[in-house]
């Protein structure tokens, strides 16, 4: 049976989770060309991996899997990013980064957690709990924003 795990991502994988966010948004056919003429959009900075909120999940000891959560100035933490490798996709590896960024996000003081949500992925955080609280804006189209109380798990 394969081994998972969840785990901090370290700095010296930081290229080959980008090469992981690039396979795994190039799947949205809505955004593929977008991303394609726009390929700086696809990045994970390493402030993002140094602040300890970028998740890893691996099977058998491979990246399968990550999520980034980031802190605000006025203190709200969000679920910045999560991304799956496609030949892992809908097998519970997004399900089990939401649950680890929620945990990251009590860790940090946080009662609740917030996405941004684009249409194509709306539902699959409403599976995971989250609620809309508001429409907004992203450099590729419109989307909303969503949050999920996270104090009791």
């Amino acid at each position: 049976m394969p081994k998972h795990e969840t785990r901090p991502a370290r700095p010296d994988e930081r290229l080959a989770l980008i090469e992981l966010q690039r396979r795994a948004s190039l799947t949205h056919e809505a955004y593929r060309a977008l991303l394609l003429h726009n390929p700086d959009a696809i990045d994970l900075p390493i402030e993002h991996i140094a602040q300890g909120g970028t998740l890893v999940a691996t099977i058998d000891a491979v990246p399968a899997g990550f999520a980034v959560v980031i802190t605000h100035a006025d203190g709200t933490v969000e679920l910045d990013g999560l991304f799956v490798e496609p030949r892992w996709a809908r097998m519970g590896i997004g399900r089990r980064l939401v649950r680890e960024a929620c945990c990251k996000a009590r860790q940090w003081g946080a009662a609740t957690l917030i996405v941004v949500a684009s249409p194509e992925t709306q539902g699959f955080y409403a599976g995971c709990g989250f609620v809309v609280i508001g429409k907004a804006k992203t450099r590729f189209g419109k989307a909303v924003t969503m949050h999920r109380h996270i104090a009791d798990g």
